[in-house]
């Protein structure tokens, strides 16, 4: 069994590596991929870089590259749901793309990519794992919420977008990458799962908040994986 994970941002990626052991390194199209275990298990990290495209493409890179059988996709996200504070986790049992819109070319919902739906699920298996792992983890000074997760190609820092991409499609928060790779690994067949971090709110800070607290939150991402890996 090979675990791929993809994280956007340096710091989030090098939380997860510091969980590695016996790290090798390679280079393949400007992308550096860590090749290592975790809990024994032998997993392949990569930082993809933000956005949808850049995720989708190292997502099939390492898919093509190294026969990965499961995908994990960490990292950070906006809250949209009132609930949830910075340093709070999101799993996300459905992923979405906020941002794509073809209504106007026929009887399509928002968010719906034509020949392919509008959620994309995660495995069910992992979803089963992860809410065993939540049982377990009685004295955390965090929230964890199972729910959807909503993509798009905006950092989004507007209360009312945030309002809207809630109310249209019942997201916990907003982020940039996790959809595109949920979509790759659909088409791919290959069972996949997001976890995020909440580092931001709408509140007029986000990108201040963004910078203060990611690399606490990408830690807290990173223990969650830690112990989800280990029932896998």
């Amino acid at each position: 069994m090979i675990i791929g994970i993809i994280a956007a941002e340096n710091k989030e990626m090098m939380a997860i590596k510091d969980i590695m052991t016996d790290i090798i390194e390679e280079e393949i199209y400007d992308l550096k991929f860590f090749i290592g275990k975790i809990q024994g298990k032998d997993c392949v990290l990569v930082e993809c870089g933000v956005g949808k495209v850049n995720a989708a493409r190292t997502a099939q890179i390492m898919i093509d590259k190294y026969n990965i059988n499961y995908m994990i996709n960490v990292g950070s996200a906006g809250s949209t749901n009132a609930d949830l504070n910075i340093k709070d986790i999101v799993i996300g049992d459905k992923l979405v793309q906020y941002d794509f819109d073809i209504t106007g070319a026929g009887e399509y919902e928002k968010g719906e990519i034509c020949g392919v739906g509008k959620f994309f699920y995660s495995d069910e298996n992992l979803i089963k794992l992860c809410n065993d792992t939540i049982n377990e983890l009685e004295k955390r000074d965090f929230n964890i919420k199972i729910g959807t997760i909503a993509s798009a190609d905006i950092f989004c820092t507007d209360r009312n977008k945030s309002e809207l991409v809630r109310k249209e499609f019942g997201a916990e928060c907003v982020e940039m990458e996790g959809a595109s790779i949920a979509q790759v690994c659909y088409l791919d067949k290959i069972p996949f799962l997001v976890i995020r971090g909440i580092s931001d709110t709408p509140n007029g800070n986000n990108h201040i908040d963004f910078v203060t607290y990611l690399e606490s939150v990408s830690k807290k991402v990173a223990e969650i994986l830690n112990k989800l890996i280990l029932k896998m």
